[in-house]
C-alpha cells in the first residue's frame, strides 16, 4: 500500500532532477538518464520510489509502436498533481534545477 506523500516533502537533489526532467518532457528512462547524466542504477530505483510515493505515474507504450521502431517498449512517466506541487517546492530548495533542465515552456522561447 503506497504511503501518502506530503506535498512539500523535501526530495533529494537526484529525485528533484528526475521530476524536473519528466516535467521538461523527458518522459522515459533512457531520456531521463541522458538529460540528467545519472546512471541507470540511480534513475530507475529513484523512479520506482517516486511512483510508489505517487509523485509520478507510468504507462507502457503499445507493443506495436515499439515493434514498428524495432526496439523494446518504453515505459512513459508523467507527473501527478502531488508531483507537480512537490517539484515546485523543490525548485525553491534547488534554485539551479530549472537552469540544469529547462522546462518545455522555457525551451520553446
Amino acid at each position: 500500500m503506497p504511503r501518502p506523500r506530503i506535498p512539500d516533502a523535501k526530495l533529494s537533489h537526484t529525485a528533484a532532477m528526475i521530476l524536473q526532467a519528466v516535467d521538461a518532457g523527458f518522459i522515459y528512462g533512457f531520456s531521463i538518464m541522458e538529460m540528467t547524466g545519472l546512471p541507470s542504477g540511480t534513475v530507475y530505483p529513484a523512479m520506482r520510489r517516486l511512483e510508489r510515493d505517487e509523485l509520478i505515474d507510468s504507462q507502457w507504450e503499445r507493443q506495436s509502436i515499439a515493434d514498428a521502431e524495432q526496439r523494446p517498449p518504453r515505459k512513459y512517466y508523467k507527473l501527478t498533481g502531488a508531483g507537480r506541487v512537490t517539484l515546485e517546492s523543490s525548485r525553491k530548495r534547488y534554485p539551479l534545477l530549472e537552469r540544469l533542465i529547462p522546462s518545455e515552456e522555457a525551451r520553446r522561447v
